[in-house]
């Protein structure tokens, strides 16, 4: 059975897939290694950095395809926002065939390393680890409805001992342009840029790593867009029909005051003992969408409050705003808490839904983790990680549009492009020699 009969066409739609990017490249020269690279990404191994991209795409000649592959990914200055912007144009359409996009879905992931001289590498927390060790971390925005979704913007968070330090920030090739931002700031910018290119959604989903941060939550008001994002069970709100005291009366003497106030018998509560004390009523079970085996469903109490985050140094109460929290049965206190400025009139059932989609971008990594190597370039530079990241988005892109042609029963992990088999001997450098 050949090629084209086994993957339904895939490879030359795959050629096309890739010349329809390559003009982003700007230079023709570039348009072989992209699609060699983004070639050796979809094709199965244990490893997907340069070298071991080269021998299985190009076996006669690994040495040569990895000269070309490390210059094309590492040194040569193409556009990361360019390439990103050609794929989320050929992609996006293909995805709203099943629907709107429905949210921007913000997140980050952390990538171990051994070593301390790759760029960005600090101790700091890493999510695939669950605890904080030596690690990259990079910031994404993705694109989704309930069918599926897309990386559209993906930048390294730079901690303070690399942004603040001239000589490593000049080994690493970091731009000049590029200081310190805190996570949620790289976030509200990928909003902005997103906002910019005109996509549609109105929707903005975040973890509680994020969602904690008022300044991020006014700075997704500000974008003028709507929120649903987790939060801390410590933080801070005023219950239904309750909110901050007025300014104090001016007596005449000194300087009047305009700020709102709180004193020690009216005081906001935390997240936690608002929910302790919703009254049995309060909590509905909620079915969210269907899981692998069954349906999701879980117990949830959403009420109207007003967050309270140094509320006592504005002039007027925040607006109210959904606080949704998750309680299920079998769980002695309640497990997640949200903030949204979804509607006052939206429904229940809506509002859980709408929070719950933030799941695809556990997708998004798990494919381009586990499938496209997004966490294996071995190279030490600014260019080089975000270019290797660009192009496995590519290759995820090329995926996603696959399975927008292949009908729902087709096989998920279809062969895509030609697999040559590696050399004979050939033996990755510094592996063990198996002799």
């Amino acid at each position: 059975m050949g090629l084209e009969s086994k993957a339904g066409g895939s490879e030359s739609r795959f050629a096309a897939y890739v010349e329809g990017i390559t003009s982003a490249l700007g230079h023709a020269d570039r348009a072989a290694p992209f699609q060699s690279y983004c070639a050796g990404l979809l094709l199965p191994g244990d490893r997907k950095s340069v070298e071991p991209i080269a021998a299985r795409v190009q076996p006669g000649r690994v040495q040569a395809a990895h000269q070309s592959l490390h210059h094309f990914v590492a040194k040569a200055d193409w556009s990361d926002e360019a390439v990103l912007a050609a794929v989320r144009e050929r992609v996006l359409p293909i995805i709203q065939q099943r629907g709107p996009i429905r949210a921007l879905i913000i997140d980050d992931t952390g990538m171990p390393k051994k070593g301390t001289h790759s760029v960005g590498v600090a101790r700091q927390y890493c999510g695939q680890l669950g605890k904080q060790d030596n690690c990259q971390v990079a910031v994404s925005l993705s694109a989704a409805n309930e069918h599926a979704s897309l990386p559209i913007a993906y930048r390294l968070y730079l901690p303070h001992e690399w942004a603040d330090d001239p000589d490593q920030r000049a080994r690493a090739g970091v731009p000049d342009e590029i200081a310190f931002q805190t996570k949620p700031q790289i976030a509200l910018d990928q909003l902005r840029a997103a906002r910019a290119a005109a996509i549609e959604a109105e929707l903005v989903l975040a973890d509680a790593g994020y969602g904690n941060d008022t300044d991020f939550r006014d700075g997704i008001t500000e974008i003028g867009l709507t929120y649903a994002v987790g939060i801390q069970s410590s933080t801070t709100l005023w219950p239904p029909g309750m909110e901050p005291l007025p300014p104090k009366q001016w007596s005449g003497r000194g300087r009047p005051t305009s700020a709102i106030r709180r004193d020690a018998e009216h005081q906001p509560v935390s997240a936690k003992q608002l929910a302790l004390d919703l009254p049995k009523k309060a909590w509905r079970r909620v079915t969210w969408r269907e899981g692998t085996n069954t349906k999701l469903a879980s117990r949830f109490a959403a009420v109207r409050v007003r967050p309270a985050h140094r509320d006592y140094q504005r002039t007027t109460p925040r607006p109210e705003e959904w606080c949704l929290i998750e309680w299920p049965a079998d769980e002695p206190e309640p497990t997640k808490y949200f903030l949204s400025t979804l509607p006052a009139t939206i429904s229940r059932r809506a509002l859980v839904a709408a929070t719950k989609l933030r799941w695809r971008i556990e997708r998004d990594y798990q494919d381009l983790k586990q499938e496209l190597g997004l966490g294996h370039y071995e190279g030490r530079g600014w260019r080089g990680f975000h270019h290797h990241a660009t192009l496995c988005i590519a290759a995820y892109g090329f995926l996603l549009s696959e399975r927008g042609a292949l009908p729902p029963s087709g096989p998920r992990n279809a062969i895509l492009v030609e697999e040559y088999p590696i050399p004979q001997g050939y033996r990755p450098r510094g592996s063990a020699d198996q002799t």
